[in-house]
């Protein structure tokens, strides 16, 4: 791997069977990221970005193509191996949030170093630091139904930090967020890629590129220009405005 990247990918491809025929989600992407950046993937729905990003935390295989994290070469790993790449070198942030219902915040916090072998006292210390760090210290015993979609989203972020991993990926993290909380989102995230992490985002929310220092636009599993991206996403505006004004 290039000593200029944290994120190396090569040839990435990824098949999905659909029936008697095959939907190419990914189509041999190539790119590199740096250490330490804040990585913005723009694409429309069905684009193939969130597909990239599972690839690159290891919740599924490529069809073909390689990915290098660091020194890990993830595509390689067993199912033990991919485990504790997750765990231990990845913290992932989804845009349903993911909590669990029946917990408080502190706990989802912690959930994740259950598999560690820490002690329950080390846990909530550990987990209420990071929810204070996120600005809900005032909220550890609430549940999530107790909650706002940012402060949820907030809690989300806080577990996936709870293991200190290099890198952050982020699949839609302001999607089910009104403007006002996913700016604070934006704003969370770009904190934490000063604090020295590797931030990668995948969005349509183009509000996002203000905090990008690396942006990668994807079209239809291909990486492509900026241009060819704007040319594009006109050109599919422009077709829901006249199909809209058809009915």
């Amino acid at each position: 791997m290039s000593n200029e990247s944290f994120v190396s990918i090569r040839n990435l491809t990824k098949e999905y069977p659909m029936g008697e025929t095959k939907v190419v989600a990914l189509d041999e992407v190539s790119l590199e990221i740096p250490p330490r950046s804040f990585t913005v993937v723009m694409g429309p729905s069905g684009s193939g970005k969130s597909t990239l990003l599972y690839l690159i935390g290891g919740l599924d295989w490529p069809t073909s193509g390689s990915i290098q994290v660091a020194d890990d070469e993830v595509e390689k790993m067993d199912e033990n191996s991919l485990a504790e790449y997750r765990r231990n070198r990845v913290g992932f942030i989804f845009q349903s949030f993911n909590l669990i219902a029946s917990m408080p915040a502190e706990e989802n916090v912690a959930f994740p170093l259950r598999f560690s072998g820490i002690p329950k006292a080390e846990r909530r210390s550990r987990s209420r630091e990071i929810l204070t760090h996120v600005g809900l210290g005032d909220r550890i015993r609430h549940r999530p139904t107790e909650l706002s979609g940012g402060q949820q989203q907030r809690v989300a972020i806080a577990r996936a930090l709870i293991n200190d991993p290099p890198l952050i990926l982020a699949d839609e993290p302001t999607g089910n967020l009104d403007s006002h909380s996913g700016f604070a989102i934006m704003q969370l995230l770009s904190d934490l890629h000063r604090e020295g992490k590797t931030v990668i985002v995948v969005t349509h929310d183009p509000r996002m590129l203000q905090f990008a220092t690396n942006t990668i636009y994807l079209l239809d599993g291909r990486v492509v220009s900026e241009e060819s991206y704007k040319l594009a996403t006109e050109s599919m505006a422009q077709a829901a405005v006249e199909k809209g004004g058809t009915l």
